[in-house]
């Protein structure tokens, strides 16, 4: 206790002392290195996490691996708590759960590619259910385990002391695979995190054996066509491309798209079913019934009155393509999910995309290459760096079982040397033994042995000095001298070392091989398509956010109908009504915050209809907290609108270029400290019964009541967002009340006397007195009235 620091919340004044903050930073420090290292990344070398090392070094020790003459036969499994209790008493002082987690996960067949633990017993499944309990399950190794552990005792690892000292436990195993990728890791430690999938052992082996061949040079291209992707345990199909898979071997990060496989079953009369027979890695079959549970029969969402359009929409599609699902998975059929279609007539492809769309058939499959590596850091590797690292382990493990394997055949040779020249003077050396008082300093004397061979000859039984013998240790020095050559071949010559590894990792890819379970063919992302039908619609939007459609256009039902046509709530009014067809898309576009606007993007049809008051946009998106709708646009997606900000600056870009797929929409335009967008203004690009022709000018008009007026050419396109250029030069207390493109008019919107709205059309022969060019400070208009937006009219 004297040792422990003594914390000082202020600054410390006695030697050794330590501020809380210190404290607390080298603490968790520390935690952090303790979880990384020592709990959450596998290491290069071996692929194992500590917890899983100790897992199977204990069930070595007890016993419970393959042995006989080919390594075929194995042990009597025992009780996993026995094993469990082994590990904790030993190795791993933490919760008997944590340790039987892994050591279950050990055995699953889903999980891992290549099960290091054979379970008997409950062991879960892989749609969620767990394992039973320790004390009714029961483990031995399996026979792949010989490749991790069959060279522990050879010298090839170091040993290090358990947590309390009583024993030894080894650093890493001795891996004579790269079980990294064979088997893969997933775990989350503190800042780093990995997601290593799981690899076929022929093709990792192939790849080791060319990197070993070519000292490193091999290309990427080699290397990735050897490796062209993972395996899963379950199957399933890789639809990514081959430059998606290379590009998250080549950084060590990406993510896969990975599709569920499935065969088309004919029935009797003309029907047919669907059923899936390998998951995404995962997936459970539970998981997808619970999916299509949820869209047919949805559920009202937090904070909401009713179904949201989306819901309804996912619904009616999916009801109307699919009648029945059922699981008929079982011992003989892993997995088998049948799907039965509303009628034969449906089309496949319709039917499939429609499951892939929606459900968890298909889904993103992650891939983060971290671990630590044979340095001992914990960092992010390249497929490339994962192998050479494990060949450079390799190495080393082959060089040191070389040495540790020529110190014992040195040492047996240097025995039988001794024992052949007492055989060639036998009776020589029973009358020594037989007269001296120290048979042993005399033999040494005599014939010139080292104290071993001695030592050896003392203990020698007398049925060993037989004329047979003679001749066995005379064959076993032959043998072993020829051994010992290669052995120092081997330590001298690297190519001799290198061939070895070669000819090792051959063999026992030859005895491991199995065939490839996923299958990589690129395809094309299933999308839902919820078809619309393409008419024309009217989206009307009021100045308090409500949205709604109708059919046809106004124009063409009324011409030059009046706002007064449509009805609000009550202290509500008309913001706009946008003519445009059922196809396209409504822009919301919120208030400033952070120095930031965002674009928020809705598709027309699903939009409410009728005549009552709509649905309040806030529904539809998922606005940024502390901001409010502040202005709308609908139009086809090539539209192009100008965007202005009242710090006067602004700039050109279509719709498709502020789509977004999310309901939060995106950042897009910059606004500097204070400053608001304008209303948009339409460029060109519109749909209606008579759409605007494409804009040649732009007006500006600045609260301060100056105008500016150029042409449209002097504006610049961003497709990515920004701030733009300056339109219009202003004072330092005026701010732009608005910019709107035209070809002949303009509509000036602001506040009279007596906060009365006021508003003036601007024709051409007028605009075009306040002509100039971009940026200048334009000409004061006695308008009569304070300037609070500019709206285009033609």
């Amino acid at each position: 206790m004297d040792s422990q620091p003594t914390l000082d919340f202020q600054n410390p004044e006695e030697d050794g002392a330590l501020t809380l903050a210190d404290y607390a930073q080298t603490a968790y420090l520390e935690y952090a290195l303790s979880v990384v290292k020592g709990r959450a990344l596998p290491d290069v070398s071996d692929g194992q996490k500590p917890v899983q090392r100790r897992i199977l070094y204990s069930m070595s020790r007890m016993g419970l691996g393959f042995g006989g003459a080919n390594g075929t036969v194995g042990a009597k499994p025992v009780k996993s708590a026995r094993v469990v209790g082994d590990v904790l008493g030993r190795f791993h002082p933490h919760g008997d759960q944590a340790a039987y987690d892994a050591l279950v996960r050990m055995a699953q067949d889903f999980s891992q590619r290549y099960p290091l633990v054979d379970g008997q017993g409950n062991f879960g499944s892989r749609d969620g259910d767990g394992a039973a309990a320790m004390r009714y399950t029961e483990a031995r190794l399996s026979r792949i385990t010989s490749l991790l552990l069959d060279e522990i005792d050879e010298g090839t690892v170091d040993f290090i002391p358990n947590y309390d000292g009583s024993t030894e436990e080894p650093r890493l195993l001795p891996a004579r695979l790269p079980f990294t990728l064979l088997n893969g890791a997933s775990g989350i430690a503190v800042g780093l995190a990995t997601e290593i999938p799981s690899h076929n052992l022929r093709e990792v082996a192939d790849a080791c054996v060319a990197l070993i061949k070519s000292n490193g040079k091999l290309s990427d291209e080699e290397l990735f066509a050897l490796v062209p992707g993972p395996d899963y345990p379950g199957g399933a199909q890789i639809i990514s491309g081959p430059a998606e898979i290379a590009e998250a071997y080549r950084t060590g990060r990406g993510s896969l798209k990975v599709r569920a496989r499935w065969k088309i079953e004919d029935l009797a009369r003309g029907q047919w079913q669907l059923v899936v027979n390998e998951l995404p890695q995962g997936v459970s079959t539970q998981k997808v019934l619970e999916e299509i549970e949820e869209l047919t029969n949805p559920k009202v969402r937090a904070g909401k009155k009713a179904l949201t359009a989306e819901q309804t929409q996912l619904k009616a599609a999916v009801l109307a393509v699919l009648d029945v699902v059922r699981d008929e998975s079982s011992k003989d059929a892993p997995v088998r999910l049948v799907f039965e279609p509303k009628t034969s007539r449906i089309s496949q492809e319709e039917f499939i995309t429609t499951l892939l769309a929606q459900t968890s058939l298909e889904s993103s499959a992650p891939i983060n290459l971290t671990m630590v590596g044979i340095d001992g850091k914990p960092t992010q590797k390249s497929l490339r760096q994962m192998l050479s690292e494990w060949i450079a382990f390799r190495e080393i493990t082959v060089e040191r079982r070389s040495r540790h394997r020529l110190g014992k055949v040195q040492d047996r040779i240097h025995i039988l040397e001794g024992r052949q020249l007492v055989l060639l003077n036998i009776d020589e050396v029973i009358a020594i033994i037989r007269a001296a008082e120290d048979p042993k300093a005399a033999l040494i004397a005599r014939f010139a042995l080292s104290d071993r061979q001695a030592e050896d000859i003392l203990e020698i039984r007398l049925r060993q000095l037989a004329r047979l013998e003679a001749i066995k240790i005379e064959q076993e020095l032959k043998n072993l001298r020829e051994e010992q050559k290669k052995l120092e071949d081997i330590l001298a010559t690297p190519a001799a070392l290198r061939r070895l590894l070669v000819k090792e990792i051959e063999a026992d890819a030859k005895s491991f091989e199995d065939p490839r379970r996923t299958l990589i063919q690129a395809e094309k992302r299933a999308v839902a398509e919820v078809r619309v039908v393409d008419e024309p619609v009217t989206v009307i939007v009021s100045q308090k956010g409500w949205v709604r459609t109708q059919k046809g256009w106004a124009s063409e039902r009324a011409a030059g109908a009046a706002a007064a046509e449509y009805s609000f709530k009550s202290g509500d009014a008309l913001y706009g009504a946008f003519e445009c067809r059922s196809v396209d898309t409504l822009l919301v576009f919120g208030t400033a915050k952070d120095k930031s606007v965002r674009v928020y993007s809705v598709a027309v049809a699903s939009l409410p209809g009728g005549r009552g008051d709509g649905q309040p946009i806030t529904t539809l998106i998922d606005l940024e907290s502390g901001t409010h709708p502040a202005h709308y646009f609908a139009g086809p997606s090539g539209a192009a609108l100008l965007l202005a900000n009242t710090g006067g600056y602004g700039f050109i870009a279509s719709v498709e270029n502020m789509i977004s797929r999310q309901r939060g929409g995106k950042a897009f335009i910059d606004v500097g400290e204070g400053e608001q967008l304008c209303r948009p203004s339409l460029v060109g690009g519109a749909s209606g019964a008579e759409p605007m022709p494409p804009a040649t000018h732009v007006a500006c008009a600045s609260t301060g009541g100056r105008i500016l007026t150029f042409e449209i050419l002097e504006m610049k396109a961003l497709p990515k967002g920004g701030r733009g250029l300056t339109l219009i030069d202003l004072d330092a207390k005026d701010t732009l009340a608005g910019a709107a493109a035209y070809t002949r008019s303009v509509r000036i919107e602001g506040i009279g006397r007596g906060g009365k709205e006021r508003e003036e059309t601007l024709e051409i022969r007028t605009l075009n007195n306040a002509r100039g060019s971009r940026a200048r400070k334009g000409k004061a208009a006695d308008l009569g009235f304070k300037p609070s937006s500019v709206v285009r009219v033609l």
